[in-house]
């Protein structure tokens, strides 16, 4: 495991740049995910006897890489759930897709119904008995020959939220075979990336803004390096 990819951590707050494959937390493969990973980092970092607390405050699927936020004691974990609950904590991500949405710049506003049992969330234009509410902004930022960048600011955190939402407009992000993508990617990742995290910190009430760095990848590597694109929305 790659240390030098804590991109924040003091005693309250550790975020990390998660490669895609590593989990957050414990599932029903048994591989042992990041938190046990950061846990034994912190005890040695500071040569801590007993066990160490660091809670989970939100999660990205395995495929997903990008920035994590976690909480080193339970008092900033009840704050931060708590900011989630409330929309104070801004997530950015980027998503390569190869279809262009109908307009370069909107808000999906949807109903997302999640199947346990396929680990998959479906998505609904009007509202269900089931159905959570689901939104998020997204603008085209770069495009390539072959593929679009997209830039999204969630409002809401639901299961799969960009994946599904992105699939329901005709563009799922690239490598995404269980969304509608035609092919899946040589090491299993999808192309969406926590890129930034901003929030005031639950403790010292300070602003806290971090950048997640991309993976390595020649797709990454592109939009990476290009300048963003402006584009009038087509109607």
């Amino acid at each position: 495991m790659n240390y030098s990819r804590v991109l924040y951590l003091d005693n309250h707050l550790l975020i990390y740049n998660k490669e895609p494959g590593e989990i957050v937390q414990g599932d029903k493969t048994g591989d042992e995910p990041l938190s046990e990973h950061l846990k034994n980092y912190l005890k040695e970092k500071y040569k801590k006897p007993g066990n160490v607390f660091l809670g989970v405050a939100h999660r990205l699927d395995r495929p997903v890489s990008g920035a994590v936020l976690f909480a080193r004691t339970s008092k900033s974990l009840s704050r931060l759930n708590l900011m989630f609950q409330r929309g104070e904590i801004s997530k950015t991500y980027w998503a390569v897709v190869q279809h262009l949405p109908q307009q370069t710049e909107a808000t999906l506003v949807h109903y997302l119904v999640r199947n346990e049992k396929q680990n998959k969330t479906y998505v609904r234009e009007q509202r269900s008995g089931r159905s959570q509410k689901a939104e998020l902004n997204y603008k085209v930022v770069a495009r390539s020959d072959r593929y679009i960048l997209l830039e999204i600011k969630l409002l809401t955190g639901r299961h799969h939220q960009i994946r599904a939402q992105l699939a329901h407009i005709g563009s799922p992000i690239k490598g995404d075979l269980k969304y509608g993508f035609a092919r899946s990617n040589p090491d299993g990742s999808i192309h969406l990336h926590s890129l930034s995290v901003e929030f005031v910190h639950p403790v010292k009430k300070i602003p806290v803004r971090v950048n997640a760095p991309l993976p390595a990848d020649p797709v990454w590597d592109f939009f990476g390096s290009c300048q963003p694109v402006v584009e009038p929305s087509r109607q």
